[in-house]
C-alpha cells in the first residue's frame, strides 16, 4: 500500500493504518532498532512502541516521508532503550563509538541525540550532506543514523576499513567547519 493512503487511514483513525504500517515496514524499523539494542526482544518492543508513538502522533502531524518518520521514532525509541541497559556500562561499544566521534564537532556538553534533534541543527547537517557525493553521504548516514559498524560499511561499499575511517574523520571535520561558517557554535 501506498504511504499517502496509510498516513491517510491514520489521519482517519481507521486501524487498517497500522496493520499496512506494520506489513510494509516491520522488518525495516526491526533492521534499525536491531543495530541500535542488539537484542532481538527488546528489538521488537521498540518495534511495536513505534506503532503506538506513531498512532499517537498522526496526526496532529503529517509525515512527508514515512520511512524517514518511522526510521525517527524507532532509533529514539532504541537509543533509549540502549541507555537505560547500558548506563553503568560506558566505553567501547558501537553506539557509544559511533556518537563520541560526532559529538568531536557537535557537542556543546549535552548528548549528541539531544542536540541532532534540535531543529536548526538538524538542518544545517541535511544541508551539509546535500552538498556532498553519494558515497560519502551513505557512509555517513550508515554510522552516524544507523549507527553501522565501520567495518560494516567497509564491506557494503567494498572498501577498506582505513579508507572508511578516512572519508568519516574528513566528514567529521568538514562538518565542524561548515556548522562554524553557519554561525552555529556548539
Amino acid at each position: 500500500m501506498e504511504d499517502e493512503k496509510i498516513i491517510r487511514l491514520l489521519l482517519e483513525r481507521d486501524e487498517e493504518g497500522i496493520v499496512q504500517m506494520q506489513k510494509k515496514y516491520n522488518k525495516y524499523c526491526g533492521a534499525v532498532a536491531r543495530r541500535i539494542v542488539d537484542n532481538y526482544e527488546d528489538a521488537e518492543e521498540c518495534v511495536n512502541d513505534t506503532w503506538l508513538r506513531a498512532w499517537n502522533s498522526i496526526p496532529p502531524h503529517q509525515p512527508e516521508n514515512l520511512a524517514g518518520y518511522l526510521a525517527k521514532i524507532v532509533r529514539n525509541l532504541s537509543i533509549s532503550c540502549y541507555k537505560k541497559q547500558h548506563r553503568k556500562k560506558r566505553g567501547g561499544d558501537n553506539v557509544t563509538m559511533a556518537l563520541d566521534e560526532l559529538s568531536d564537532c557537535i557537542s556543546d556538553g549535552k548528548r549528541v541525540e539531544e542536540r541532532m534533534e534540535q531543529r536548526v541543527l538538524t538542518d544545517a547537517i541535511a544541508a551539509f550532506l546535500r552538498g556532498k557525493d553519494e558515497l560519502k553521504r551513505s557512509i555517513f548516514i550508515r554510522r552516524y543514523f544507523y549507527l553501522e559498524e565501520v567495518r560494516e560499511i567497509a564491506s557494503h561499499f567494498q572498501m577498506k576499513e582505513n579508507t572508511v575511517k578516512s572519508i568519516l574523520y574528513r566528514l567529521r571535520k568538514e562538518l565542524g567547519r561548515y556548522l562554524q561558517k553557519e554561525g552555529i557554535y556548539i
